[in-house]
C-alpha cells in the first residue's frame, strides 16, 4: 500500500460562517473560518500534516494582494494547499449563475495557489419539501463545476452534507446515478445520516480521489477527532485499502477547545490505522 498524505481542514480555528453580504449578494455568500489562518497553518504543519484545506471564503480574501499573503503561509510552513471547499444551492435556476461565478473565483484561486482539488457541497432542501426535479437541477449544477475545476486543471468533488439533499445513502445513490463528479465521503457527515461509510467507500470506489475523515458522536451530538465517537474510521480506512486508494486524505473537525491538539489526536489515529494496514 502507498503511503497516503495527509492533510487537514483549517476550519477549526474559529467559528464557522458565511459572508453577512451574501443575505443580499448571492454571488458572496461562501463559506469562511472566522479566525487566523495563518496561525491555524502553523498549527496544521506543527502536527505533521503535509497539506490544507481551505473555505473559499478564506482563499478569496487573498485576492486583496495577489495571494501573496496566502503564499507566504504556505511557503513558510512547507504546507501544500491541496483543496478548497466550496458550496451552494444548485436548485434555484435564478441564481445558480451566481453561484457558479463565486465557485469559478474559488476555482481560480485554487489553480493560483497550487491546489489539486476543489471540493462542493450543497443542494437546498426547500422548507415546502424536496421536489423530484431538484436532483436533476443539482446534477446539472455539478456537472458545471466539473467544467469550472476541469478548465482549471482541478479534479472537482461532491461533499454529501447534513441539511443538504444529499445525506443518506440513497440520496447519494440517485445524485451519483445523475452526475459525474467525483464522490468526496466525509465520514462523519455519512454516518450521521444513517450511512455505513466504509459500505459506501466500496461501494463508490471508481469515483473517489479525495477523502475527508471525521468523528462524530451520536449522543450528544457532536463533531469529534477522528478515531473517536461512534464513526468507525478504521473501517474506513481499511476500505480504502481494499480499493486501492492513493492519494490526499483530508481529516476535519469543525469546532473543537484545542484545535491543534484534535489535529495531532486525528494525525495519530490514521497514522496507527495505516501502520496497521500496511502490516496486513
Amino acid at each position: 500500500m502507498a503511503r497516503w498524505k495527509l492533510a487537514y481542514h483549517a476550519n477549526c480555528w474559529g467559528p464557522l460562517g458565511g459572508d453577512a453580504v451574501g443575505v443580499t449578494s448571492i454571488s458572496r455568500l461562501g463559506y469562511r473560518t472566522f479566525g487566523d489562518m495563518d496561525r491555524a497553518a502553523r498549527d496544521i504543519a506543527e502536527a505533521g500534516y503535509d497539506g490544507i484545506e481551505l473555505f473559499d471564503g478564506n482563499v478569496l480574501d487573498g485576492e486583496a494582494d495577489g495571494f501573496a499573503s496566502l503564499r507566504r503561509t504556505l511557503g513558510d510552513t512547507g504546507l501544500s494547499l491541496v483543496a478548497v471547499y466550496s458550496g451552494a444551492n444548485f436548485v434555484f435556476p435564478d441564481v445558480l449563475p451566481e453561484e457558479l461565478h463565486r465557485i469559478a473565483r474559488a476555482a481560480d484561486a485554487a489553480r493560483a495557489l497550487g491546489a489539486e482539488h476543489l471540493v462542493v457541497g450543497g443542494g437546498a432542501r426547500r422548507f415546502d419539501g424536496t421536489r423530484d426535479a431538484d436532483y436533476d437541477a443539482l446534477a446539472a449544477g455539478l456537472d458545471r463545476v466539473v467544467e469550472i475545476a476541469r478548465a482549471r486543471g482541478l479534479a472537482a468533488h461532491y461533499h454529501p452534507h447534513l441539511s443538504t439533499i444529499v445525506e443518506t445513502p440513497e440520496e447519494a445513490r440517485r445524485i451519483f446515478a445523475r452526475t459525474g463528479i467525483g464522490f468526496c465521503p466525509d465520514t462523519a457527515h455519512l454516518a450521521a445520516a444513517g450511512g455505513d461509510p466504509a459500505a459506501m467507500v466500496r461501494e463508490h470506489a471508481d469515483r473517489i480521489s479525495y477523502v475527508h475523515l471525521k468523528g462524530w458522536r451520536r449522543e450528544p451530538f457532536a463533531f469529534t477527532p477522528v478515531g473517536t465517537g461512534d464513526c468507525d474510521n478504521a473501517a474506513v480506512i481499511r476500505a480504502l485499502g481494499d480499493i486501492g486508494y492513493a492519494g490526499w486524505i483530508c481529516n476535519e473537525l469543525d469546532a473543537w477547545p484545542d484545535p491543534a491538539d484534535g489535529a495531532r489526536q486525528s494525525r495519530a489515529f490514521v497514522e496507527r490505522e495505516m501502520a496497521a494496514l500496511r502490516s496486513r
